[in-house]
């Protein structure tokens, strides 16, 4: 079999549908995000990044970076092993006792990445708890549907924040039946949050666990960054909360908060855990930092709803379509991949903007779009050139308007 020609033919479907997926080369400008450089054909382009999960710019934050110099000065580069194999270093401890107390949980977990955390976790029980049934939202991460497969166990999906069919999906089963239900707070492709407490409702109403995905909330809503949850004062009524570090806090790494058994018991069988290098300590210095931060800083969470709603009125002005959600992502729909690929080719080399185009499979196909991420950080410049580059784009591409 000539495995080259295989992968080039495979390759040439994304290319002729559109969907083929270029990475930009770009170089983050501490101090100066959410400016940076892009690199291509042998130039320097000095652009505008819109589709960053960098939501607060904590990122560049000098309480942020000063952690990390400090760690990197104290305990050098890596951690030097598994966390069992002398890589727990004492900012790790740290750092899982901030999270916990972030979600009021007796514990937490760290991870290498968010998306680790959600296979490693949901596998880890789902393949340890005997017939144990994961009933999953049909708008869960990859991440999520991942781990539920890797673990065996029996799969229901239920429409996307839909109680009503989960409650008809749960009711077939007895109170006897181990289930987890597991959700998101925030949707990152269309940007909609979960109705947390009548899915809790339903949860405990048929004895099942709930497991809840917060990444695009955490440091992003509540009065200490607790995310969706804590917000709406429901983090007491969830088994396991998962996050990231790598989007509103800046750094990186995934984790999950839960009891002291629950973690424990994650940590003792989940080999996503087990058999991976543990996280630099200035990873996770720099990460302690950020959530201490925003623990007592609502300063940053309210210039970006600011900088949210502007963006939006500005849209609509336009008529640029854009999904409506109560959140902080805004969807602009294109409808069509080649169309959304040429229009975010244009903004990059015309305009200096940087918005990635989503495709499929991240989204159906013919749901393609542009996926903007406002920041504390952009300014009313920045807005400015973004809408005015979509309306002329819009205009030259003939595509619809929102009718106001």
């Amino acid at each position: 079999m000539v495995y080259e020609s295989l992968f080039r033919e495979k390759l040439d479907v994304l290319h002729n549908e559109g969907r083929y997926r270029v990475f930009a080369d770009l170089k983050r400008r501490a101090s100066k995000f959410p400016q940076a450089v892009r690199y291509a054909n042998k130039t320097e382009q000095e652009i505008t990044v819109w589709c960053s999960n960098d939501y607060l710019g904590m990122g560049q934050h000098p309480k942020v970076t000063d952690a990390m110099h400090s760690a990197i000065s104290q305990c050098g580069s890596g951690a030097g092993g598994t966390r069992n194999i002398s890589g727990t270093n004492h900012y790790h401890v740290l750092l899982e006792q901030e999270l916990a107390d972030l979600h009021r949980k007796d514990a937490a977990l760290l991870f290498t990445s968010g998306y680790v955390s959600n296979s490693a976790t949901l596998g880890t029980l789902g393949s340890n708890i005997e017939n144990c049934v994961i009933f999953s939202d049909e708008m869960n991460h990859a991440s999520m549907i991942e781990g539920i497969r890797h673990s065996k166990a029996e799969k229901r999906i239920w429409k996307h924040n839909d109680v009503w069919d989960l409650e008809k999906l749960l009711s077939q089963y007895g109170r006897d039946v181990p289930k987890i239900v597991a959700f998101e707070s925030i949707y990152s492709m269309d940007g909609d949050i979960a109705p947390i407490a009548a899915i809790c409702d339903v949860a405990e109403k048929h004895g099942a666990m709930t497991y809840l995905d917060e990444v695009h909330a955490v440091g992003m809503y509540g009065l200490r960054g607790g995310g969706i949850a804590e917000r709406e004062g429901l983090s007491d009524r969830i088994t396991v909360i998962e996050g990231t570090l790598g989007k509103a806090y800046g750094v990186m790494g995934g984790y999950i908060a839960a009891s002291t058994t629950l973690c424990d018991f994650i940590r003792s069988f989940a080999p996503g855990f087990i058999f991976t290098t543990a996280l630099p300590p200035a990873i996770a210095a720099a990460a302690c930092a950020s959530i201490k931060h925003l623990k007592n800083s609502n300063l940053e969470r309210e210039q970006h709803r600011q900088k949210v709603q502007r963006v939006r009125t500005e849209l609509d002005i336009r008529g640029i379509p854009h999904l409506t959600n109560e959140g902080h992502i805004i969807p602009v729909i294109v409808g069509d991949a080649a169309k959304c690929k040429w229009i975010s080719d244009l903004l990059l080399d015309r305009y200096g903007i940087y918005l990635q185009p989503i495709n499929y499979p991240t989204v159906p196909k013919g749901k393609e779009r542009l996926r903007i991420t406002p920041t504390p950080l952009h300014s009313d410049v920045d807005i400015t050139q973004l809408v005015s580059a979509l309306d002329d784009l819009w205009s030259q591409c003939a595509l619809s308007r929102a009718v106001a």
